[in-house]
């Protein structure tokens, strides 16, 4: 195993080994930067606070499930990322890299049949923290475990009521991370994410390239109340949530006006429009790609609020509404074929 310097702080780095090859540690390492932040699940959330706390001169890694985004992330990204497959889970060598880290941020959906991957070998993750440098745990859930509320509001204090089976894994994967930092004397956090979008993952973005919507997001467009969250605003939520001591442990993010999907199109559609005139082509075909489909036997009505996120961790929206963030994604825009 070999050391590397990396823009002042030490970083291990391993060769491309086969992906459920186990990672073995023959020491602890020493780190420069005094916070180190381990972020299971490289996904679209976990890039963009990984790039904002090495910007702000944290140490992080990670991990994903290709070798080719491996590859991007180490090279043109700078993070250190090991190789995790969720359906067939090395939980051993996982442990082993996360226990040197004082954070750790769990983005990795359950898995049916399997559930949480990395909780799914429970006394050896306790083992392994209870020698390590944890400190803060935060694991990204779903506002989908409150289930159908009949339109009404729900907070934290609402009784969950997953419907899905992938709502239910997420609700016990909630518990699990908890129970576990209570035991372990870690600060653990539970954030309810609604809708994500954020630049390259929006309404806007899919205007642009014309991509139809999917059976799923068709599906759930004939909903009153979507609630949803700018990325920007998430890890916002989650630098707030390290920095403030607070005894509450769940907590929703989302922003501050749920609004149906449909409504959300047409108002990217209008963002489209007026800074590029034209390119919206209003053929039966492309009409026909974002007509919302309503399903009989779909549930999830609902309305979340995040006064809880406001008053106790002290968040302040970059994006209070889908108009606020919508904007700000056009904005960065200098050609519509540039929206990738």
């Amino acid at each position: 195993m070999e050391l590397h310097q990396i823009s002042g702080s030490i970083a291990f780095k391993f060769g491309r080994a086969p992906r459920h090859a186990v990672i073995r540690m023959t020491g602890t390492p020493e780190f420069n930067s005094r916070n180190r932040m381990f972020i299971a699940g490289m996904g679209f959330v976990g890039q963009v606070l990984a790039q904002d706390l090495k910007n702000q001169g944290w140490a992080v890694s990670g991990t994903c499930t290709s070798s080719i985004k491996k590859k991007k992330l180490e090279e043109e990204r700078g993070f250190d990322i090991y190789l995790f497959d969720a359906n067939q889970p090395d939980v051993t060598s996982t442990l082993e890299i996360i226990k040197d880290h004082t954070h750790l941020l769990v983005s990795i959906p359950p898995v049916p049949g399997i559930g949480d991957p990395i909780l799914q070998n429970e006394l050896s993750l306790r083992r392994a923290l209870m020698g390590g440098n944890l400190q803060w745990i935060c694991y990204l859930s779903s506002t989908s475990v409150y289930g159908d509320s009949g339109g009404a509001w729900v907070d934290e204090d609402y009784p969950p009521n997953p419907t899905s089976d992938v709502g239910r894994l997420r609700l016990a994967a909630e518990d699990g991370w908890l129970n576990l930092g209570q035991s372990l004397g870690i600060s653990t956090k539970v954030f309810r994410l609604g809708g994500i979008y954020g630049p390259g993952r929006s309404a806007v973005d899919t205007i642009i390239k014309r991509r139809a919507l999917s059976e799923s997001q068709r599906m759930r467009g004939y909903r009153r109340f979507t609630s949803r969250v700018n990325v920007q605003d998430i890890c916002q939520a989650m630098k707030a949530s390290i920095c403030t001591s607070s005894s509450r442990r769940v907590y929703n993010i989302v922003d501050d006006e749920p609004a149906q999907r449909e409504e959300v199109f047409e108002y990217a559609r209008d963002l489209v429009e007026k800074k590029w005139p034209g390119w919206i082509k209003h053929s039966s075909e492309e009409k026909e790609s974002l007509v919302i489909v309503k399903k009989e036997g779909l549930s999830g009505e609902k309305r979340v609020s995040n006064a809880r996120m406001k008053k106790e961790l002290g968040v302040r929206l970059l994006h209070p509404s889908y108009r606020s963030g919508l904007q700000s994604i056009i904005d960065q825009m200098d050609k519509p074929f540039l929206a990738e």
